[in-house]
């Protein structure tokens, strides 16, 4: 692909490729879980090849997440790490959303909001995990006392509806800040883009650049 100097590289292949592998499998977990959460939802069980097949796929998939997630979460750990200015970041957030973004200290490559969101949803991808090994019948169930069970599947419900609602915040900011998802399908952005929501970034990338 020929180079174009007023773009920036923003996410690498291996980065969207396992970004959307996450989006994709978090897409069949939330529409199998449904069905097994509550009747209501029953119907979407033939998007699995039946009722049978849905309780059978649905943790293999979260498997595949887990391992998705996995990466993602090694890969931006550091970049995530709340600093200072992240705080400053986040006190003035609300001034952004009115539209008024004067006083908004320069960001990274992600900003505090971004950073918040990744470590809400690393616990409740902790909380899937852990829950979701006790509660898996066909392999774990049997060692764990059948209070924990209940324990368990309730935490599993309750981290899946906030990972679903965490999730939906995460696609309307990524609509709402124009280009965000650009960068996830084609890994540049330009270079005012970057200069205007990551300024700190942007002078990282470019020494200083302008």
């Amino acid at each position: 692909m020929k180079n174009d100097p007023e773009k920036l590289i923003r996410y690498t292949p291996f980065e969207r490729a396992n970004h959307w592998l996450a989006a994709v499998t978090f897409i069949l977990l939330a529409l199998s879980g449904l069905v097994l959460f509550h009747p209501a939802f029953y119907p979407l069980n033939q998007l699995f090849g039946g009722g049978t097949w849905t309780r059978i796929l649905h943790p293999f998939i979260g498997v595949l997440m887990t391992l998705s997630f996995g990466a993602m979460y090694f890969n931006y750990r550091r970049l995530n790490a709340l600093t200072p200015t992240d705080r400053e970041w986040l006190r003035h957030v609300r001034e952004m959303v009115d539209g008024d973004d004067r006083h908004m200290p320069e960001a990274g490559k992600f900003n505090g909001g971004q950073k918040v969101l990744f470590w809400l949803l690393v616990i409740c991808m902790a909380l899937l995990i852990l829950s979701g090994i006790v509660i898996w019948r066909a392999y774990f169930a049997f060692l764990f006392p059948a209070m924990l069970i209940r324990l368990a599947s309730v935490v599993h419900a309750v981290a899946a509806t906030i990972i679903m609602a965490l999730i939906i915040f995460h696609i309307y900011a990524a609509i709402w800040t124009k280009e965000s998802i650009d960068a996830m399908l084609y890994g540049k952005v330009r270079r005012a883009w970057a200069r205007q929501h990551h300024p700190a970034w942007f002078r990282q990338l470019t020494g200083g650049d302008k």
